[in-house]
């Protein structure tokens, strides 16, 4: 899929429920938590596999259960620990609809199977190609998200650091 349409599979139903629950559109610091946990996945492996060539692919690592249910559960404990369960909840809620939106074709076929990336590094992946048919001219694109993945994670981090420093100041 397409970082929109992650983003919009997370965002709408978390909007629709922000909605009713508050009655006013959510505010753009849950927008952001939708929009980094519904490309988390992707932030970490593209760039791990696709520009450093340390994952075989771009859907094992942060794409794979043994992985996302620590980092998931990590993203709780951090929400508990900062009193932001919402945003934990809301980040753990899109991570997961990467998970689906990516694989929901092998998911919903009439006789459905098990995606065995979800079981990386349990289970060897799916052989794929070393680039993938989204890099462009002089793999131009795996350079631009790799950049992009930065900045996102460098402002979430940064985002983070504010919060807890707010919480437990010295």
């Amino acid at each position: 899929m397409f970082p929109v349409e992650h983003f919009l599979v997370a965002a709408i139903p978390t909007g629709a429920y922000l909605l009713l629950q508050d009655r006013r559109l959510p505010r753009i610091e849950a927008l952001f938590v939708i929009g980094v946990g519904s490309q988390f996945p992707d932030l970490i492996d593209k760039p791990l596999a696709h520009l450093f060539l340390l994952l075989p692919n771009g859907r094992v690592g942060a794409h794979s259960l043994p992985f996302a249910i620590p980092l998931m559960t990590l993203a709780l404990y951090v929400a508990w620990k900062l009193n932001r369960w919402r945003a934990g909840g809301v980040f753990v809620f899109a991570y997961a609809t990467h998970l689906v939106a990516d694989y929901y074709i092998v998911l919903v076929r009439p006789d459905p199977t098990f995606p065995v990336g979800l079981l990386w590094p349990l289970v060897p992946p799916l052989p794929a190609r070393l680039e993938p048919s989204w890099a462009g001219p002089g793999s131009v694109n795996v350079i631009i998200w790799s950049s992009f993945a930065v900045i996102v994670l460098l402002v979430g981090a940064v985002r983070l650091w504010i919060v807890y420093q707010a919480e437990y100041p010295d």
